[in-house]
């Protein structure tokens, strides 16, 4: 499946450890941006852009991966949003994921014509912690939405999935942290989730190793090229996602 990245609006808020070397503020520090400083892109309407011909630009099947330089539940764009969700309707024939730290805001987020959740949206709930699995992810579980991933990124620590992986999970993702000041990622905990997902019979995906890993009491620094085709090389993802 074709896939293209819509980052309607752009800047956030760091609200837990895993935002402490935030991808999006590194970028923004190199061109002296601030990033705390929340505004629309040019892209805004990018899904529903259209050719001479009167033919979307985006076509039918994509995988749109929506709001990756923010937070798609951020307070500061709830003025924006509805409008974000129409051209999300609109394009139903496109598939839309984001992934958020603010899933206890979500219920509050939806549309009107919501309902049980658009069939085109992948809702994922990102945890780096214990202690935010144990604070996020029941609101994941409680969410009305057809689709919903858990994504264990910055992994940070052991994480016990165990009581959240039910059958309305579709997936689970785990990556280490990128970065010059990258904290350090342990390969057992990456195969203790994998092992989770596998007893509970929901697809993983080990998505990159991070730049400082560890694996049988060995610490590697990896450069950033590396991370993800180390993290294939592995070979333990167990499953194949539906919009790709």
């Amino acid at each position: 499946m074709r896939s293209v990245t819509w980052n309607l609006w752009h800047g956030c808020h760091k609200i837990s450890t895993g935002c402490k070397h935030c991808y999006v503020y590194r970028s923004d520090a190199r061109y002296d941006r601030n990033s705390a400083e929340v505004h629309k892109t040019q892209n805004f309407n990018l899904p529903v852009k259209k050719d001479r011909s009167g033919n979307y630009k985006i076509p039918s099947g994509t995988c749109i991966y929506t709001c990756f330089t923010s937070d798609f539940l951020l307070e500061d764009a709830d003025a924006w949003r509805q409008e974000a969700w129409d051209m999300i309707r609109e394009r139903g024939d496109c598939t839309f994921l984001f992934i958020t730290k603010r899933i206890d805001r979500f219920m509050q987020c939806v549309p009107p014509d919501w309902g049980g959740g658009y069939d085109n949206v992948v809702v994922c709930c990102t945890v780096e912690s214990q202690e935010r699995a144990d604070y996020r992810l029941p609101y994941l579980l409680s969410a009305k939405a057809k689709h919903k991933e858990i994504v264990c990124s910055p992994l940070l620590e052991q994480i016990d999935l165990e009581r959240f992986l039910t059958a309305e999970i579709e997936g689970v993702t785990a990556a280490g942290e990128s970065g010059a000041q990258a904290r350090l990622c342990d390969y057992d905990w990456i195969l203790q989730i994998r092992a989770q997902c596998v007893r509970h019979h929901i697809p993983f995906w080990f998505q990159q190793t991070g730049a400082h890993f560890q694996k049988d009491g060995r610490i590697y620094k990896i450069p950033r090229r590396e991370q993800h085709s180390q993290a294939r090389k592995a070979n333990i993802n167990t499953g194949k996602r539906f919009y790709k």
